[in-house]
């Protein structure tokens, strides 16, 4: 049957919605699964739900899906060192469970290699640490040389708006110059056209030949 509801959203459906969709981020499953489930309970298509979700109910559950984000990387860490745990056990060790579980008469394990195993463990498990805090360190120096790869962008950004302010400066200044220039050759070319006279002995004005 075709899943054909068309009534309005109430709060409880909201709050549904929202639960669901942190619930499978913290799961590591995907919000398209969340939107199936509650399509399933509401009669609606997943496709409603998702509309839902990224138009109305999202804004209001940013920061808990940035919890929801953390959680589900801090599982993935944790399933991630007893997966680790689990492969440090020595072969000779499990052989000793195995022979108790299968053996007809009750058997002691050597407690020397009961201490051997704690104490190789124990390191084991100090490394994982060790490993998840230098991924740690590694991740935020990523995180400190994106944000500094940022700040040098903008600086760059910056500067090539000042170097296009400077070079029209320059332009604009080399054109006053030849202006300049130029209205100092007229001036002088206008002083070498004016004609140059002296008085003869007779009080008569004669143009000089230059």
């Amino acid at each position: 049957m075709a899943k054909v509801r068309q009534d309005a959203w109430s709060h409880e459906d909201d709050l549904l919605l929202a639960e669901t969709v942190l619930r499978h981020i913290r799961e590591g499953s995907t919000q398209l699964n969340a939107f199936e489930e509650v399509g399933d309970q509401l009669n609606r298509t997943s496709a409603a739900c998702g509309f839902r979700w990224n138009a109305e109910v999202r804004q209001n559950y940013e920061q808990a899906v940035a919890i929801a984000k953390r959680q589900r990387k801090q599982n993935k860490r944790e399933q991630l060192l007893q997966h680790k745990v689990k492969q440090t056990k020595p072969p000779v060790y499990q052989k000793e469970i195995s022979e108790i579980k299968d053996a007809s008469e009750p058997l002691s394990l050597d407690l020397n290699q009961v201490i051997q195993y704690l104490t190789h463990l124990k390191k084991q498990t100090e490394q994982s640490h060790k490993q998840i805090h230098a991924y740690n360190e590694l991740e935020q120096k990523q995180q400190q040389l994106v944000t500094e790869n940022e700040k040098l962008l903008k600086q760059v950004k910056s500067l090539e708006k000042q170097l296009e302010t400077v070079q029209e400066d320059y332009q604009t200044f080399l054109k006053i110059m030849d202006r300049a220039r130029k209205m100092v050759v007229f001036n002088d070319e206008d002083e070498k056209k004016l004609p140059t006279f002296i008085m003869d002995k007779n009080g008569n004005l004669e143009q000089v030949a230059r």
